[in-house]
């Protein structure tokens, strides 16, 4: 036996080791009832909010909180500053520079929680955010915060009037669902203009940088969508003041009945946290009782994301246990067909489909309800992306009821088939979400005003349709692959919108192009694997940096388990399990890989809004590499015949 063939045999078998001992940990996080969830954590900002919201709940008297809530402030003021930076200001991800709405947020919080203005902590935020551009450089959901309690003017912050809810032609629903959420419930307490009090003196004067006017800031060009928005955005503060009160009663009413049967139906609105928050201040304004059951559930269903455990104090944005089910149990099943734990976790996944109609269905009125969301509970709005992977896990899990989770993956394919768009790709939430103007309107700094179809998610839906049948003789399957074709970027990598960034896109273009035939010889498929060989790190693992987003251009990071993953993934999807790149890539893995069989991340690898909120997902680093590994010792066996 050769020398290289016998190093190939001892790398499989430290592969294969690895592997038992990643699925058996696991397998130890599984829950009794067969679903995996795992901590979901993001910046200071959720925090700093949360401070926020107990100023607008529980007003302190005197300048004084109730002890209760005292405490918990208390917590999350420790929370928050536990993570400043050297400099005095906030960031948006581990590693990452001072960002000034998460500074700006920060100082808010820490001085109504009692921090002294000549604090040092708080001098060098301060320091900071004025370095930053002042509190006028902070985005525009600061800017409508503050101005709920008048520490910013409401003529200098966008107007979200809730008129929107009455658009005609459905054009609410032509900006993304998240947004959608924001807006309605926020549009409800921005036309109350509520302006609740602080304590008596407390102000941000001192935020603000002299001589930078707080006005929005007009492009040079005459005509351009931003400067039409914020001509019409003076006409929304004409119409708030002089407009007619019987339309504006009608609209709020309307919006109200919007919010009211999406609350009914989820785990508070959207399951996310900025909506959650929203819509309880939304019921406080339009007069609901402190005891009313749905303003209780609202609050209580918010107070849930909190982690207080006696050693931490965090908000988590939302819960993501179908997304850590649907990857975990495809793991677990691709490195043991036979495990235990699959069967439990196909029935709870059965248990999660949507059978209502959503706000998809406004564009698919004609389609059967099914689809899978990303929390425990959240029924207007199942996503493309974890549907797609929930039936890729059920092309491998045998549930205890075949009759039952052959017809839900049949419903489950059918409406991946009809949620594509006209583009040929598919994106998170709904199809054709592309109007790229309302990118433009004042509270877009979100950088999330739309939902386009993008190269992660297209690659997962192709690997989702090839898993059940579908091949590239498919008119969805041949319009998917020439999306992804049409879209590689000029290096030959791939965007990924969902996952830090183009290591992401890349991996998940090359595996659905894989799944849907297409051959590894291809130009595009070839120019994917050398791009992932081209930006490995010198200790065998692949890191990006979420600058990446801001650069839009790949920025190299540290090496991170879930990064490495996905690059060894692409490779051999790309037909590629033997190269020494993915070798140096397994013994990465191996040498990173802890006693108990996981592996430790620090840096944020998901996305929720590029340039502006990035996402910890704490399973990522554990059952990514199960993938990887699991593929890799498949393929090798494959090749070595």
């Amino acid at each position: 036996m050769s020398a290289p063939s016998q190093v190939g045999n001892m790398l499989e078998t430290a592969a294969e080791q690895a592997m038992r001992k990643a699925a058996a940990y696991l397998t130890c996080l599984q829950e009794r009832d067969g679903h995996w969830c795992a901590e979901l954590t993001a910046d200071t900002t959720l925090e700093s909010d949360y401070i926020l919201f107990q100023l607008w709940l529980y007003p302190p008297v005197n300048g004084k909180w109730e002890p209760e809530t005292r405490s918990l402030v208390g917590k999350a003021v420790a929370s928050i500053l536990e993570r400043q930076l050297p400099d005095g200001g906030f960031n948006i991800y581990s590693g990452g520079p001072s960002e000034v709405s998460a500074s700006v947020k920060a100082y808010f919080a820490l001085k109504l929680a009692g921090l002294a203005m000549d604090d040092p902590r708080l001098t060098r935020l301060r320091e900071r955010i004025l370095a930053l551009g002042g509190i006028q450089a902070a985005n525009s959901y600061v800017k409508v915060n503050l101005s709920l309690f008048d520490l910013y003017p409401r003529e200098f912050s966008p107007s979200i009037p809730p008129e929107v809810a009455l658009l005609p032609f459905d054009l609410l629903y032509q900006m993304s669902a998240w947004t959608r959420a924001i807006v309605i419930s926020l549009s409800i307490v921005h036309a109350a203009n509520p302006r609740r009090p602080v304590p008596a003196g407390f102000t941000l004067d001192e935020l603000w940088l002299p001589g930078v006017s707080p006005a929005f800031h007009h492009d040079p060009t005459f005509f351009t969508w931003h400067n039409f928005f914020l001509s019409f955005d003076k006409f929304l503060k004409w119409w708030e003041r002089s407009g007619s009160k019987t339309l504006r009663r009608r609209a709020v009413e309307k919006a109200r009945q919007w919010m009211v049967e999406r609350l009914r139906h989820s785990d508070g609105l959207g399951a996310i946290y900025p909506p959650m928050m929203y819509s309880v201040m939304a019921l406080d304004v339009l007069g609901y009782a402190k005891d009313d059951p749905l303003r209780v559930e609202a609050l209580r269903h918010f107070n849930n994301l909190m982690v207080d455990d006696g050693d931490r104090f965090f908000f988590q944005p939302c819960f993501s246990p179908v997304w850590d089910t649907a990857i975990g149990g495809y793991a677990l099943a691709l490195a043991d067909d036979n495990h235990e734990s699959l069967t439990p976790a196909a029935d709870w996944l059965l248990k999660k489909e949507v059978r209502r109609k959503g706000d998809w269905s406004v564009k698919r009125p004609n389609t059967e309800p099914s689809g899978w969301a990303f929390e425990y509970g959240n029924e207007y709005y199942p996503d493309i992306d974890d549907t797609a992977m929930v039936m890729l896990a059920l092309s491998e899990l045998r549930a205890s009821d075949p009759a039952a989770q052959e017809a839900a993956s049949k419903r489950g394919l059918d409406w991946l088939l009809a949620m594509q768009s006209s583009d040929g790709g598919w994106a998170a939430f709904d199809a054709d979400n592309n109007w790229e103007f309302l990118s433009q309107v004042p509270f877009s700094d979100h950088n999330a005003m739309l939902d386009p179809t993008c190269a992660d998610i297209t690659g997962r839906v192709l690997e989702a349709l090839a898993s059940h049948g579908l091949d590239r003789n498919h008119r969805a399957v041949q319009r998917g692959v020439k999306w992804l074709t049409k879209h590689q970027e000029q290096d030959g990598s791939w965007y990924g919108r969902w996952g830090v960034a183009y290591i992401y896109g890349t991996c998940f273009a090359l595996r659905g192009l894989a799944a849907a035939g297409e051959s590894d010889r291809e130009a595009h498929v070839l120019r994917g694997g050398e791009w992932l060989r081209s930006i490995q790190n010198a200790d065998g693992g692949w890191g990006e940096s979420c600058k990446s987003y801001d650069n839009r251009i790949f920025t190299p990071g540290p090496s991170t388990p879930s990064q490495t993953a996905w690059a060894i993934l692409g490779l051999i999807a790309g037909g590629d399990p033997a190269s020494l790149s993915v070798q140096h890539g397994i013994e990465y893995l191996l040498d990173t890989q802890r006693g108990d069989g996981s592996w430790d991340e620090e840096f944020a690898t998901g996305t929720g809004f590029p340039r502006v909120f990035y996402l910890n997902y704490h399973m990522y680093k554990d059952y990514f590499p199960l993938l990887a590994l699991s593929s890799f010792v498949k393929a090798r066996a494959a090749s070595n015949g």
